[in-house]
């Protein structure tokens, strides 16, 4: 009872949605212990061209993941060494558009398999990677509908300025006409 228990509560999952202004990085940690595992799973929900540069890297500064320019990723790493691993958001190369990033970290602390897993426990790892992998999956689709109805509804709004402004000028033209053709008709009288 008490190893289930065990098993189930070292998996820490927590989601994340941040600001990262432009010209700058944000950079987070996590304390780890030889063979925990991390994941880290990120997406730029807004901001200009919805791309941003993440790295990750382990106590001594090597870099164990890079991303460059992209919207959405996925950085997984078990750690060889005890120490502190930092994960960082940068928007540097943008000047002027701050980013919205949502992001998910995952860690498992590492249990010594030396005692006999039961089938039970086994079924209660598999269905909690199982939850963790929908809950994903559940935040991922959320960014996407929030991006894409903000793109429905910028498109929306374009056509029907679009439409008001060809109104306009369909009117203004053909006051134009009315007064150009009337101008052919009316008798000139010369004095």
């Amino acid at each position: 009872m008490w190893l289930a228990l065990l098993l189930v509560l070292p998996m820490l999952v927590s989601g994340h949605m941040i600001e990262v202004p432009a010209s700058k990085k944000e950079c987070f940690f996590e304390d780890l212990h030889v063979n925990d595992k991390m994941t880290v799973t990120y997406q730029v929900g807004g901001g200009g061209h919805l791309d941003i540069d993440f790295w990750l890297a382990d106590p001594d500064g090597i870099a164990l993941g890079k991303h460059i320019k992209q919207s959405t990723g996925t950085v997984s790493i078990t750690a060889k060494k005890d120490g502190r691993y930092e994960y960082c958001f940068s928007n540097q190369m943008s000047t002027v558009v701050d980013k919205m990033v949502s992001f998910n970290v995952h860690g498992v602390i590492y249990v010594d398999d030396e005692d006999i897993v039961s089938p039970i426990e086994r079924e209660i790892r598999a269905l909690s990677h199982g939850l963790t992998a929908v809950k994903d999956e559940q935040e991922y689709i959320v960014v996407r509908e929030r991006t894409h109805r903000n793109t429905a509804e910028s498109t929306n709004d374009r056509v029907k300025w679009w439409s008001i402004l060809q109104t306009v000028v369909l009117f203004s033209v053909v006051a134009w006409q009315v007064y150009y053709l009337k101008s052919f008709f009316e008798v000139k009288r010369a004095f």
